[in-house]
């Protein structure tokens, strides 16, 4: 398995050959139902025109996070996936 700055440079080359900056982007994580991580996700996206739906799972172990935002550049999109992957548990998609 490659390392992770290894995958954020390729997102960040694909991010910039597909998108034409300031863009919507669509991140997309799921959680296991702990309103805490919820909380500490919302926290990282804290900002004026995000719009945030959350979904529970039909066992309602897991939580599925959508998150649309406005975004400058790839760098800021791969800031956002970094922050959210110190949160134990949490799958990017």
């Amino acid at each position: 398995m490659e390392n992770k700055e290894e995958f954020y440079k390729k997102l960040k080359v694909s991010l910039e050959n597909s998108t034409k900056f300031p863009a919507e982007y669509m991140f997309k994580f799921i959680i296991p139902t702990d309103e805490a991580k919820v909380i500490k996700i919302k926290e990282i996206f804290n900002y004026s025109g995000v719009v945030i739906n959350t979904k529970p799972s039909k066992t309602g172990k897991y939580k599925s996070l959508t998150i649309v935002m406005v975004m400058k550049n790839a760098d800021e999109i791969i800031k956002r996936y970094k922050e959210v992957a110190h949160i134990e548990g949490v799958i990017s998609l």
